[in-house]
């Protein structure tokens, strides 16, 4: 992400249905894992612009790392009484990572191309009973020009999202697709922006405020499936939605040796490769997926 995508989010999250219905499951996420309590700590990373993470500031400390010096000065701005840090996780979150109670990812391994390396050190790093909520962009055919825009190396389906955690000493809570209601009408949009060449949004993303009854509408639909995910949470069905426009998963810390792992080789390769703004994410040929895999 650039500049102008980071005040693009600063200058919509507070208002577009995607980030406030999605803030809002994630807040009741958060406290039904960990019941509200300063003395908790909740940590976000890939806070970006800090909205997500200010939501839940008058209940638990809350610390958000980004890499971004432009997302963390925003963050900072915006919500001067969060503390922020400009670094990697988890080395850059120092003695906070041991304190940990809830660990949000949201939106952050399509942007690493290697996802398993990231979640492997970072649940390493955390503390036995500590949580860790991710969220990744599902489904390889809603792949669109928003995707290049974000550099996107990849949208998951759900075996390849649990495959990052297969074998690591967690336990899986929730496993699920969500944006799932809406999920027909992205699907549209997407492949209506594919033919086009173009996203429909700002920035080259397909973030744009609809007029405020269709805005709420949204909001409304998404925070919706809320209840869905916390009734299989209670009930540990960790299975939820089957489809949607993402996915979602609550992992638990459990005793045992954790030590950091590379991407598999049998795991194939990624189908894009992001590049600068403005030029389209290259598509890899299928003997260079070959090659990457040997």
């Amino acid at each position: 992400m650039d500049t102008a995508q980071f005040e693009l989010h600063a200058d919509v999250e507070d208002r577009h249905w995607w980030f406030t219905a999605r803030r809002e499951i994630l807040c009741r996420l958060v406290r039904a894992l960990a019941p509200a309590n300063e003395d908790r700590t909740v940590v976000d990373v890939g806070c970006g612009t800090g909205a997500n993470l200010a939501a839940l500031a008058d209940a638990y400390r809350c610390v958000g790392i980004d890499t971004s010096e432009d997302g963390i000065r925003l963050a900072r701005q915006r919500f001067p009484h969060v503390e922020f840090l400009q670094g990697f996780a988890p080395q850059g979150l120092g003695d906070v990572i041991r304190n940990v109670d809830v660990m949000l990812l949201t939106d952050v391994l399509e942007h690493v191309p290697d996802d398993f390396r990231l979640l492997s050190e970072l649940l390493a790093a955390l503390p036995v009973g500590a949580y860790l909520v991710a969220t990744v962009p599902a489904n390889e055919a809603l792949w669109s020009p928003h995707d290049e825009a974000f550099g996107h190396y990849r949208r998951y389906d759900l075996p390849r999202f649990r495959r990052v955690w297969q074998g690591l000493p967690v336990a899986e809570l929730l496993a699920s697709a969500y944006n799932a209601r809406l999920y027909p009408v992205v699907k549209a949009i997407r492949g209506l922006n594919r033919l086009r060449g173009a996203s429909h949004g700002a920035e080259g993303t397909d973030f744009r405020l609809p007029a405020a009854p269709v805005n709420n509408f949204l909001r409304r639909t998404f925070a919706g499936e809320a209840d869905v995910l916390l009734e299989r949470l209670d009930r540990r069905r960790s299975h939820g939605y089957s489809q949607g426009v993402s996915l979602i998963a609550v992992l638990r810390r459990e005793a045992g040796p954790l030590v950091p792992r590379n991407r598999p080789s049998d795991v194939a390769a990624d189908r894009h490769q992001p590049r600068n703004r403005g030029e389209a994410a290259t598509p890899v040929q299928d003997r260079d997926l070959k090659a990457a895999a040997v």
